[in-house]
């Protein structure tokens, strides 16, 4: 009997992407042992064309982002990957070479990383082609970063630059000058944050999806507590100091950067410091946490609270 046009279509571009635990993509789970002394972490994503990214970007470019987003939640946490399942939802207009790129995205991200495919599901929609994908992790029993242990007097700190992500949206819908494409790489391929060795140093951690202001946001609420930051201080790619200067709301508060807001006591940050130069992650200190309501002030360089319109994505 002839195979299934949907196992020929699994064992074209998925196989290849597939580890040990994943039995040749044969059975209906995969099988798999976390590192001794070590516990799961688990998170997913999905991303939705027309909604996480165009229609038209490159096929490899949302392969690439579709495993960067989700890694991102395991820098977050602290974790290290094992591995991820692939759900794949497409309308039967998508064509073979489509999916051809999308699995060289996830296998170029994989290998960087150093995951693999353990199995999923495939199905046909009306569209808009939706892929969701979970990932597992492993970090220390007990040593997960969480979003509820910013205390008054941590210092808020990023990594890499704010914005440049929701300035290569604004290149792609709106025509703002990217001549590098540096902006445009940044807004299809997040760079998760893995490398950075956070335990003993971080208090809490949130990685940077909605906006630097609404996750920020996020982090003050499971904490308890109020947060400042000086705007002067939010990191700035020359790509985005490039485009200009009255596109601040925008920087900070558009999403997609993937970066990781950090809560570090003062006595940790030394540590944070020399992490960041072993990791070659940059880091950059934006503010502090207080006592107070959890909201988030931002002043500008004269110290005047600054308001913007709007805080950041919305998912509704």
């Amino acid at each position: 009997m002839a195979s299934a046009p949907e196992f020929d279509f699994i064992d074209r571009h998925f196989l290849p992407l597939a580890g040990p635990g994943a039995l040749f993509l044969s059975d209906d789970a995969a099988v798999m042992t976390p590192p001794p002394g070590r516990e799961l972490v688990l998170a997913a994503d999905a991303v939705v064309s027309g909604v996480h990214f165009l229609p038209d970007d490159p096929a490899d470019t949302v392969g690439e982002k579709l495993l960067g987003v989700n890694l991102s939640d395991l820098a977050a946490m602290g974790a290290m990957p094992l591995g991820y399942l692939l759900t794949v939802s497409a309308p039967a207009s998508l064509g073979d070479h489509w999916f051809a790129g999308f699995a060289a995205g996830l296998k170029h991200a994989q290998e960087r990383f150093g995951l693999s495919l353990l199995g999923g599901d495939t199905t046909g929609t009306p569209g808009p082609l939706c892929l969701s994908l979970t990932i597992l992790g492993h970090v220390a029993p007990g040593r997960a970063l969480r979003r509820n242990g910013a205390r008054p007097g941590d210092a808020i700190w990023v990594t890499g630059t704010i914005g440049d992500a929701a300035l290569g949206l604004m290149c792609l819908q709106n025509g703002l000058p990217d001549p590098t494409g540096f902006l445009v790489d940044r807004y299809r391929r997040p760079q998760p944050r893995l490398g950075l060795v956070l335990d003993g140093i971080a208090s809490a951690a949130i990685d940077v999806s909605d906006g630097l202001v609404q996750d920020l946001g996020h982090l003050c609420r499971r904490s308890g507590v109020a947060a400042e930051i000086a705007a002067e201080r939010v990191p700035a790619s020359p790509a985005a100091r490039a485009a200009g200067t009255d596109l601040l709301e925008r920087r900070l508060t558009g999403g997609d950067d993937y970066e990781l807001l950090l809560a570090v006591p003062p006595d940790r940050e030394e540590a944070l410091l020399a992490e960041s130069v072993r990791a070659g992650i940059a880091v950059t200190r934006i503010g502090v946490f207080r006592s107070g309501p959890p909201d988030v002030t931002l002043r500008d360089a004269s110290g005047a609270p600054l308001r913007f319109a709007r805080g950041g994505w919305s998912h509704f």
